[in-house]
């Protein structure tokens, strides 16, 4: 069996499939703050603009959101189920919570808020 912490790799060159296995303790915790990285990285040098908070949304019915509180990642709320494009006024999507992770500690002033 393979726990949730695990790397699995598979190589099919050559014609011959090998398996490689790789443990990782706290896997999504670690992938999240790569990825945060990576994308305040990349979006500064794309776009010249400083990425202060990510925001994710978790569907609440078919997910526990785990990873993202293990990460530190803060919840905020539930989403209505409306979706961005609704015109009916009418829940037809599942609910969700909504996650955010500050990366800098000014992040409430850098985007205008009062703390």
């Amino acid at each position: 069996m393979i726990s949730d912490w695990t790397i699995v790799v598979w190589s099919t060159s050559f014609g011959s499939c090998r398996q490689t296995c790789v443990q990782v303790k706290h896997l999504a915790s670690k992938v999240l703050a790569l990825a945060a990285r990576r994308v305040a990285h990349d979006f500064s040098a794309r776009y010249g603009e400083a990425v202060v908070l990510l925001e994710t949304f978790v569907e609440t019915p078919r997910f526990a959101g785990t990873c993202y509180r293990a990460a530190n990642w803060q919840a905020l709320g539930e989403t209505t189920g409306r979706g961005k494009l609704d015109r009916h006024h009418r829940a037809a999507l599942p609910r969700k919570t909504v996650y955010v992770y500050p990366l800098r500690v000014d992040f409430r002033t850098a985007l205008g808020v009062a703390a």
